[in-house]
């Protein structure tokens, strides 16, 4: 009984201290919240900071002495701390009445240093890495660095390299950073392998994408680097060729590269799913705006039952009409196409739906990415500005444009919303490249006026101050030839499309020994576009031309032909210069070519009038055109066929009549198989070509890959048969003896080697003559710069 009441008295005795102790730890925990949640310091003391002054630590807070603050605030102050990047560590606690903030800077970076770079200049490497002189280092960023190292040679070609750091330190808490770079060997692409393919050979797709199998010449094309983003836009290249050839369901499975790291070279695999091809079938236009007709839109549409189905011609299309119908105060109408497939007769119906379209504006253009490039040069290339209505159809007509400039090496435009439901805000982000060039060269040539060995150099620059401009500066020469020139382009003149632009030259040339010419001029030029595929340039041409003999001829010094045998005609336009030329020239285009560089289909033409005598000496009208039509003759075997023809007359006029050197001299792009000036009249009594007032040519050609050569080499075969005319003659100087001025055809057939070499065009060229005169003379091989257009 006593050990039960002294039980019993004992678990009161806890019951109650429990209930006297359990308040008073509520109470406690409850002071000691309201503490945390609402605390009041004295004063703000900062330890650890060397070289950050303690006031710059207290700014980066916002807890201050006298003012109460909670827990948030103090994560906030470390988070700001933190922030500022100056600090590799912060801790904040509350001593009595002062707030102590502890703080580990992180030690200033003196110099950043590369070692064993040769192939990337430390500029570029520095331009790269985060670490910089005076800058706060950190552990983090430096193997942030490292990588950033490495993917900088990887765009050069170079995946194998490799990066060690070492860390010097200088005391004072200051520290130099050296990033030890092993370049390694050039990473090559070993091959580049299609799967799927059927419609197109290996090398025709090869060669539609930019990336290349290396090769003895990749060392200067730098075109075999493997490169992700690259691979990407030949993924994007190959959708267009094939949808622009009827293939409207290819489609790029995979495309990747393998590193086989024992050889340091790359396997780039694509493969692909061609599908089938298809044809244009019935096309219409409908619209469900009631004041416009679809009917009467028709006209507009580039795509033609039958045809082979291609994109781009859908593209031009929906423009075409979006325009049509913008000018008729729609500015909203949306063109959408829509096509029905038939797979049993392979084609596609293609409807194009003119709607109203929701109101939209442009609100702003925000450009980014653009350092060098000015904002009005890229926003000039935009059809619409802020407050116009926006179109889809113009903005990615700008984005053409803006690529076509060759100023970016990524375009890439999109749209945010703005600050009403109805405004729209366009984002252009731009990745610059490099827009000079400088560059040095010899050659050899063995037709034209300046034939022989020669040596050149150039200094370019496309977007001169980041103003689109473009200048060029260049000096050549060799054994018979001098040359010198400047020209400027302002793209876009008075804020017009309007191309306006100077030459300014001087040409120095030997002729056979005989006598010599020095060419000193210029012209003031403007180009317009009138459509997407005509374009004119007008222009103003002022030079002066003086001759002389050489003086192996000129024995004696009077300016006489003392030694040499020289037509009259040529003596007399020596005795009469120098001669002042004042013209001016007109000249219209008209361009589908599908490529400028390498061209599969379309038509080149153009036709030029030039009339002389704006003061001067000259007194003429000429007329010259030439138009050159491409055809693919197989696309699967890479098999082009060009044909092209051409003519030319000039008419003096005034007392004097035309001078010898106006007239038309024959060269290789008029005939090949014959030397530069040797058809046409004759004169017996110097044994000199005079040229002629008219000629006629025409060619036919078929170009070709050739076998074994692997693609990236650029070397092409051709078989080709010319055909021209060069004749008239009204010099009627005393002396002369001029024969061959009749209409006689002149023919040739040959072989030739084309090379898209890395210091331009080259071509070599063996023609046999088939039809020729007595007096002509003969050149059957020739080798110089390949002028297509």
């Amino acid at each position: 009984m006593k050990a039960a009441l002294k039980f019993a008295s004992a678990a009161s005795a806890v019951a109650l201290s429990a209930a006297l102790a359990v308040p008073g730890a509520v109470v406690a925990q409850f002071v000691a919240v309201s503490a945390a949640e609402a605390a009041v310091v004295n004063r703000v003391e900062v330890r650890g900071n060397q070289r950050v002054d303690a006031d710059t630590v207290r700014n980066y807070i916002t807890i201050k002495p006298g003012k109460s603050f909670t827990s948030v605030d103090i994560d906030e102050a470390v988070k700001s701390l933190f922030g500022s990047g100056l600090f590799s560590d912060v801790q904040i606690n509350q001593v009595g009445s002062t707030l102590v903030v502890q703080v580990s800077e992180y030690q200033v970076v003196n110099n950043v240093l590369f070692q064993g770079n040769k192939k990337l200049k430390d500029a570029q490497l520095g331009g790269a890495v985060q670490l910089k002189p005076r800058g706060a280092f950190s552990q983090a960023t430096l193997e942030s660095d490292v990588q950033a190292i490495k993917e900088a040679y990887k765009r050069v070609g170079r995946d194998d390299v490799t990066v060690t750091t070492q860390i010097m330190d200088l005391g004072e808490n200051r520290v130099n950073v050296v990033y030890e770079v092993n370049e390694g060997g050039r990473t090559k692409i070993a091959a580049i392998n299609f799967v799927g393919n059927n419609a197109y050979g290996d090398r025709r797709l090869a060669d539609i994408i930019s990336t290349k199998r290396s090769s003895i010449l990749s060392f200067m094309l730098r075109d075999d680097i493997y490169d992700e983003d690259r691979l990407r836009a030949d993924e994007e290249a190959l959708r267009r060729f094939y949808f622009n050839h009827g293939y409207a369901d290819f489609q790029v499975v995979s495309a990747f590269g393998e590193l086989d790291e024992g050889t340091n070279q790359y396997t780039i695999t694509i493969t692909v799913d061609e599908g089938q091809r298809y044809d244009f079938g019935d096309v219409s236009v409908e619209s469900t705006i009631p004041e416009i007709d679809g009917a009467t839109l028709q006209s507009l549409v580039e795509t033609r039952k039958g045809d082979v189905y291609n994109a781009k011609n859908v593209e031009d299309s929906i423009i075409a009409i979006t325009e049509n119908v913008a000018g008729k105060g729609y500015a909203f109408a949306k063109v959408t196409p829509r096509g029905d497939r038939n797979f049993e007769t392979r084609t596609i119906n293609v409807v194009y739906t003119v709607d109203q379209g929701a109101k939209a504006y442009v609100e702003r253009i925000e450009i980014r990415g653009n350092e060098r490039t000015r904002d009005f040069v890229i926003r000039r290339e935009f059809d619409v500005s802020e407050g116009d209505a926006f179109n889809q159809v113009l903005i990615q007509r700008a984005k053409k444009r803006l690529e076509a400039l060759n100023f970016f090496e990524k375009v890439e435009i999109a749209t945010a919303p703005g600050s009403q439901p109805d405004q729209v805000v366009l984002v252009v982000d731009l990745v610059e490249k490099s827009t000079g060039e400088f560059s040095i060269g010899a050659g050899y040539s063995t037709g034209g006026d300046n034939a022989g060995p020669s040596v050149e150099g150039s200094i370019t620059e496309r977007n001169f101050l980041g103003r689109g401009q473009f200048i060029k500066f260049s000096a050549g020469g060799g054994k018979n030839s001098r040359d010198y020139s400047f020209s400027f382009t302002e793209p876009y003149f008075l804020g017009r499309r309007i191309a306006a632009g100077f030459d300014v030259f001087r040409q120095t040339r030997k002729y056979d020994d005989k006598y010599d010419s020095d060419v000193t001029g210029g012209t003031i030029r403007f180009g317009l576009p009138i459509t997407n595929n005509i374009s004119t340039q007008l222009a103003y041409n002022l030079s002066q031309e003086k001759y002389t003999l050489d003086e192996d001829c000129d024995t004696n010094g009077d300016g006489k032909n003392d030694a040499c045998s020289i037509s009259p005609a040529i003596i007399n336009g020596i005795d009469n210069s120098p001669w002042i030329k004042s013209s001016v020239s007109g000249t219209l285009v008209y361009n589908t070519i599908d490529d400028m560089k390498n061209p599969r289909n379309g038509i080149y033409a153009n036709f030029t009038t030039e009339v002389a005598g704006l003061g001067g000496d000259a007194k003429f009208i000429k007329f010259t055109g030439r138009s050159t039509y491409y055809q693919a003759l197989s696309e699967e075997l890479d098999i082009v066929g060009l044909v092209s023809a051409g003519a030319g007359h000039i008419q003096g006029f005034g007392d004097d009549g035309l001078r010898v050197f106006d007239q038309f001299k024959s060269n290789d792009r008029m005939i090949r198989g014959f030397e530069y000036n040797g058809i046409g009249p004759y004169d017996l009594n110097g044994g000199d070509h005079l040229g002629g007032t008219t000629y006629f040519n025409a060619s036919a050609e078929a170009q070709f890959p050739i076998p074994v050569v692997p693609e990236s080499f650029g070397l092409r075969g051709a078989v080709f048969a010319d055909a021209a005319s060069l004749y008239g003659s009204k010099l009627d100087i005393p002396g002369t003896n001029i024969v061959s001025t009749g209409m006689n055809w002149r023919a040739s057939v040959g072989v030739g080697l084309l090379w898209a070499s890395p210091f331009g065009p080259l071509r070599v060229d063996y023609a046999v003559p088939v039809a020729k005169q007595d007096t002509d003379d003969t050149q059957e091989f020739n080798f110089g710069i390949s002028t297509r257009f």
